[in-house]
């Protein structure tokens, strides 16, 4: 069930009208909104849901692994494409910009006033630790995206915000990982109804398990791993399923962004199919992820034992390929989709069509869906129990401790998608461990929106997002059974850059300093 958004429309009204935009969303100074608003726990309840208004979205998480090796994004004004190319400036205003504290300050305006409203105490302390989580969630994104920022934890004026100096993320990232540690002894573990949704306890200790990860605190991360694995939580039994919208809200979604169809809807999963589908092409697979994926023998494609066939590529491969990425020759909203042919009206080199010749079907594997894929109420997921279970592995793999509980947590995953169990036999060191894990990670996690951090916290950039950006070769698609002949080179989509001292963190947006003289800029922009 969708959170009742006819509470969501009337608190970002309330909200908006009280906010004054600038550097930071400013103190909430309207009359009306702090002395009416906060007579019930009904009003308190609408506040809080204006808190979620636009805490995470569907564009943030599907274009995100376009700053990484796994997506190109071809439109510059959609924000994402000099991420990727490394070609990113402070003044570039096409910037998509996670630098934001809109709802940091409405969750601050919400902290500061609801021990006002008269209503249930237990409740009450429910719907703080949410405001807790909404605010803490997004001193996560800005500190991993930009490193130090601007730290608030109450409404502030506009003449205190403009003079505000970064605070070291490190501090950042303790306090974050307090909150998540305090609220989780107050949410609950699921909700029934209306309240589905809202923000629980595994929640709060997987975000934490998250950061903890990233921080290279695998101690704390593998307990709270464990925690979030007591709750409950489960793989659902279907990989392509799972992402589908009549499948939302399963056991295996620990965190998501709820939408509804028409009043608080997904918009945007028309930006991922060709124009022959009536989509923009925007965000392309690569090859690079598409050869991330194993053979249906658990070998990578540069085995020669592996059963790949470079002319038949996207045969006997990794379920979760085709369930990930539609490719040549694979049967797509009835039809063999076809990229690589010229008089194709799929073909890589047509209008709002994909630049590589791959297309995401996770997300829009069924198109029929949706009456419109403009305006869906597909939830996007934030956190799933895939997760929980790579990051309890890698975490325990980085302290040297390979037990079976590793190798059944990976397991799990791979026998879900259709693949065979890890080989104790080849897989069996510290080094040979971290490459499948972070293997599985990149394949399970693909469009998630996750690929960026790892790429950034492995210090990878240099090795996978530096050089030429291929897509698919070339050739025919036979329009009767989808048979392919490939006969030409792959697919040279662009040239990118890493600088190793720069590119790990997002520049400080130009027009953020020319408002605060105190901020300072990260370093190589």
């Amino acid at each position: 069930m969708k959170r009742n958004i006819l509470y969501i429309i009337l608190a970002t009204g309330l909200l908006q009208s009280a906010c004054q935009k600038d550097f930071l969303d400013r103190n909430p100074t309207n009359a009306y909104s702090n002395s009416s608003l906060w007579s019930s726990q009904a009003d308190a309840l609408a506040a809080l849901n204006g808190c979620y208004k636009d805490w995470e979205g569907d564009y943030n998480l599907l274009y995100l692994d376009a700053a990484s090796d796994n997506l190109y994004s071809q439109y510059p004004w959609e924000g994402y494409t000099d991420y990727g190319s490394g070609t990113m400036t402070p003044n570039n205003t096409n910037a998509y910009t996670r630098w934001s504290y809109t709802v940091v300050q409405k969750c601050n305006w919400f902290l500061e006033n609801i021990d006002n409203t008269p209503m249930d105490a237990t409740v009450k302390e429910r719907y703080k630790s949410e405001a807790r989580f909404l605010r803490a969630y997004q001193y996560f994104i800005m500190t991993q995206l930009y490193g130090d920022v601007p730290f608030v934890k109450t409404t502030v004026t506009t003449d205190v915000a403009n003079t505000l100096p970064r605070t070291p993320a490190t501090e950042i990232r303790q306090f974050v990982k307090d909150e998540l540690t305090a609220i989780s002894t107050i949410l609950p573990v699921s909700y029934t109804g209306s309240d589905i949704g809202h923000i629980t306890q595994g929640a709060a200790l997987s975000l934490k398990a998250r950061i903890e990860l990233f921080d290279k605190d695998y101690a704390n991360c593998i307990a709270d791993c464990k925690k979030v694995m007591g709750l409950g939580y489960q793989l659902f039994n279907s990989y392509p399923d799972l992402f589908r919208i009549q499948n939302e809200n399963n056991k295996e979604v620990i965190l998501d962004v709820q939408y509804k169809e028409n009043d608080y809807s997904n918009a945007d999963l028309g930006v991922m199919p060709s124009s022959s589908f009536g989509g923009w092409g925007s965000l392309d697979p690569t090859q690079a992820l598409v050869d991330a994926y194993e053979t249906k023998t658990g070998k990578t494609i540069d085995d020669p034992t592996s059963g790949y066939d470079q002319n038949d590529p996207y045969n006997n491969r990794d379920p979760r390929l085709n369930a990930t990425i539609v490719c040549p020759g694979q049967m797509y909203e009835g039809a063999y989709y076809n990229s690589i042919e010229s008089s194709s009206g799929d073909y890589y080199n047509g209008d709002n069509n994909s630049k590589t010749g791959y297309i995401p079907k996770k997300f829009t594997a069924n198109l029929s869906d949706y009456a419109d894929m403009w305006n869906t109420g597909l939830n996007m997921i934030v956190i799933r129990y895939a997760e929980i279970l790579l990051t309890y592995a890698e975490a325990q793999i980085e302290s040297g401790v390979i037990d079976n509980s590793v190798y059944t947590a990976i397991d799990d995953i791979r026998t879900r998608a259709g693949m065979p169990v890890v080989d104790r036999t080849v897989y069996n060191t510290v080094d040979k461990m971290r490459t499948l894990v972070r293997r599985e990670r990149r394949v399970e996690l693909a469009l998630e929106g996750l690929r960026w951090y790892d790429v950034q916290r492995w210090k990878i950039g240099s090795a996978v997002r530096s050089g030429t950006l291929y897509g698919t070769r070339l050739g025919t698609v036979d329009p009767a059974n989808g048979k392919l002949t490939l006969s030409g080179e792959h697919v040279k989509v662009e040239v990118r850059t890493f600088q190793d001292n720069r590119d790990y963190l997002w520049p400080v947006p130009q027009k953020e300093r020319n408002i605060n003289k105190n901020l300072t800029q990260n370093a190589g922009y």
